[in-house]
This record gives structure tokens, sequence and C-alpha cells, in this order.
């Protein structure tokens, strides 16, 4: 790396003081900036008051777990998020997921996979940056700020939401399939659960409601699509 190029900025949220040296040990070496605290409450004061690039987030920790830390964090900051668990069940990476994770790794991992990851997520985040926003009749749809707008309300939506309906969004009557959404959004190398689709598509069903000009239809054995009346 040029000794003039910003690093890349991750904090560790892990009460393991083992885990947070070996990867800051393996983030360093690898050119991140890499910084830790113990707990959700102090990583969201750091948060709330410093720019960082993406976030590794442990899920069990005392006070506050990394699912609620998640939640608070989304309130305020559309940063990268890689959750770390061992915790593996579907229903746990659903969770995080749907709440606005960026990817989910279970414990116990290679430190290569981790810094692998990173990357991938960083790509991943970077074209959203130039994308702007999508109208559709009472809908809008901006991803600059993350903001969902219907009949000039503000609708409280987690980023995946908002990804997703934009992509159905910009291409109405264009069918998506399931594939299709999570390599978009969640990206080619997710290895997830592909029903977290199912479980965003529900969730962004509901919030928006009957509406008189379109609606988020699901085409049985193909995937789903904005129809437009």
């Amino acid at each position: 790396m040029d000794n003039n190029e910003k690093k890349i900025k991750i904090l560790m949220v892990d009460d393991d003081e083992h885990i947070c040296q070996l990867l800051a040990l393996y983030l360093e070496r690898d050119g991140f900036d890499a910084e830790f605290c113990h707990n959700g409450e102090s990583a969201l004061a750091k948060l709330g008051t410093t720019a960082y690039d993406a976030v590794l987030l442990d899920v069990m920790m005392p006070v506050m777990d990394g699912f609620e830390v998640l939640t608070a964090l989304r309130k305020f900051s559309n940063v990268p998020v890689i959750m770390l668990s061992a915790r593996g069940e579907p229903t746990d990476k659903i969770t995080g997921l749907d709440r606005g994770a960026d990817d989910y790794i279970t414990k116990p991992f290679e430190p290569q996979e981790i810094t692998a990851r990173i990357r991938a997520v960083l790509r991943r985040s970077k074209p959203l940056k130039g994308k702007e926003r999508v109208d559709l009749f009472n809908l809008s749809v901006n991803l600059s700020d993350f903001t969902v707008t219907l009949n000039g309300a503000k609708l409280d939506m987690p980023p995946k939401e908002i990804e997703l309906l934009y992509m159905l969004a910009k291409t109405p009557m264009h069918v998506f399939t399931r594939e299709d959404l999570l390599n978009e959004i969640w990206g080619e190398c997710y290895s997830g659960d592909p029903r977290t689709v199912d479980v965003h598509i529900k969730r962004v069903r509901e919030k928006l409601g009957d509406n008189p000009h379109w609606r988020l239809t699901t085409v049985w054995g193909v995937g789903y699509k904005i129809e437009v009346f």
C-alpha cells in the first residue's frame, strides 16, 4: 500500500480480548487500520463520533448483544457490518441480515477469511455511492441517503430492505429471481440461507401496504417484481 494512501479503518466489537488482538494483527498486516472495543455501548459511542469503513460485530456480548447494537447503529449509519458469532443457526443469520448486516460469519473462522470478507463487502458497497434515486408514482427510494418515502411520509427500513426495493422499483415489471436478488444485494459470495430474500420481501411488502398504481408481486416459481397498473 502507498504510504500516502488512506488506510481502511475497521472497528472490531468483541468482548473476547484474544480474538480482538488476533484479528487486529492480521488486519494491520494486510494494511487495515484496526481499532477495537469490548461492549456495544462503547461501540455505538465510537461509531457516533468516528468514521469507519466497516465494522466487525460479535453477537454474544454482555449489556447489549450484537443484534441490539446493529439495530441502534442502523438508525444513524449505513457503515458495512460483518457479524461474527458462534451461533450458526439459520434463524440467527436471518436475524442479523434482516437487521441490516452485510455479512454473517460463524466462529471458528480463519483470520484470512475475515480480511477477504471485508474486501468483498467494501467492493459491494462502493457501486451504491454512484446511484441516486428512483421514483415510482407515490414511492421514492433514495440510495444517496438511504431513505424511502411513500405518499410523502418516510418509511423506516434497514439498508438491505431499501436496496432490495430500489432494485425492484428501478425496473418495474421485470421479474427478478431469488438468485438475482441475492447476487446483487448480498453478493455472489453469500453462503447463508437464501430464504433471507423471502423474509425481506415479506417485510417490505408489509411496510408498503396496498397501492393504487403498483404492487410488489410474487411470480410463483420464478421470483418477484414490481407490477404497475
